[in-house]
């Protein structure tokens, strides 16, 4: 009976958390929405949406026309990635796997860099062409991560070290993409590897929402199959989980989530890494709650990113990825002095 009565209490104290983190998550979306070059006052904010995109009301076109589709794609980005992190950590049983740190985010940009470079196109859209080579490229590196973990003697903390050699690997071919390029597209590669919320607009936001969505239909339903194998494989073998179909299902999902992150507004590090890893700290490990919690705290991080990188340019948003790498490397560093006992 108290065990039930506990069980109770700690769903009633996630639900507390995740409804915590979703009023913070639409605060800094409205905070977002209002800083810019001209601000708009949070009491004018809810009038000018309302409006509409209207000619008549300058104030509402800025909102409708260029940050509401920045802040939004920044939502749904920041989302994606850190699903994708959040995936990523529980079929590895590795506290520093994410997009980035296993070279995901990086193939995924070297195949999008490499159709813009082709003009490699899908229906005559750029954007097809950009988002379908990213996701075959980001796909390519999951398959080899599934290889290399299956090699015997392959530990997780060596399995991050070829992630970051292939992370390397994939930045270099990036670089001599740039280099062999024309200097208009050079100038665009280059400008993208950043990763910059100013070229968001409402097809990004499509994008990323779509992927995301996709992205959760297909991982919800395997909520209790995560939560057991993030007790160990074998007792999720031993369950009944089919480990390794789960593995293959979670790292295409992740090579959507990242292509289609990655395919607009560039490179973004980190987000993937850190905010699972928040969403456990409040919400502990049952998949049930720590989905929701990881998506909300990923759209949470890149809203605050997207607010400090406008604070510290003005007039102008200093790209996002600088920020999200900035404040992403001490928190690196602190899960390396973590788990410094696996190395």
């Amino acid at each position: 009976m108290s065990c039930h009565i506990h069980y109770r209490e700690r769903q009633r104290s996630r639900l507390a958390v995740t409804t915590g983190i979703a009023a913070a998550t639409l605060l800094l979306l409205a905070l977002d929405l209002a800083t810019g070059s001209s601000g708009i006052p949070l009491r004018e904010l809810l009038a000018s949406l309302l409006a509409g995109p209207s000619a008549d009301n300058p104030q509402a076109l800025i909102l409708w026309e260029l940050r509401l589709p920045m802040s939004v794609t920044a939502l749904f980005v920041g989302a994606s990635l850190s699903l994708a992190g959040l995936s990523i950590q529980t079929i590895t049983a590795n506290a520093l796997a994410s997009p980035s740190t296993l070279g995901i985010t990086s193939g995924a940009s070297f195949g999008a860099a490499l159709a813009i470079t082709a003009g490699f196109t899908i229906a005559g859209e750029l954007w097809t062409g950009t988002i379908a080579a990213a996701f075959i490229s980001a796909l390519l590196i999951c398959g080899l991560i599934l290889a290399l973990g299956r090699m015997r003697g392959m530990t997780p903390s060596t399995l991050i070290l070829a992630g970051i050699i292939m992370n390397f690997f994939f930045i270099a071919l990036e670089q001599l993409l740039i280099y062999l390029a024309s200097p208009e597209t050079a100038q665009l590669i280059n400008g993208w590897t950043f990763g910059n919320l100013e070229r968001a607009g409402w097809l990004s936001a499509a994008a990323a929402g779509g992927a995301l969505l996709l992205g959760l239909l297909m991982l919800a339903p395997a909520a209790w199959q995560l939560t057991t194998l993030s007790v160990g494989e074998e007792r999720a073998k031993s369950l009944g989980v089919p480990v390794a179909r789960l593995r293959i299902l979670v790292f295409a999902v992740s090579s959507l989530l990242v292509a289609a992150a990655v395919s607009f507004i560039g490179t973004i590090a980190f987000v993937g890494l850190v905010a699972p890893h928040c969403a456990k700290l409040l919400l502990g490990d049952d998949q049930r709650w720590l989905i929701p919690g990881s998506i909300l705290s990923g759209g949470f991080i890149m809203l605050l990113s997207s607010l400090i990188a406008k604070w510290l340019s003005a007039g102008a948003m200093l790209p996002i990825g600088i920020v999200t790498s900035i404040a992403g490397v001490p928190f690196l560093l602190a899960l390396l002095l973590k788990s410094r006992r696996d190395f």
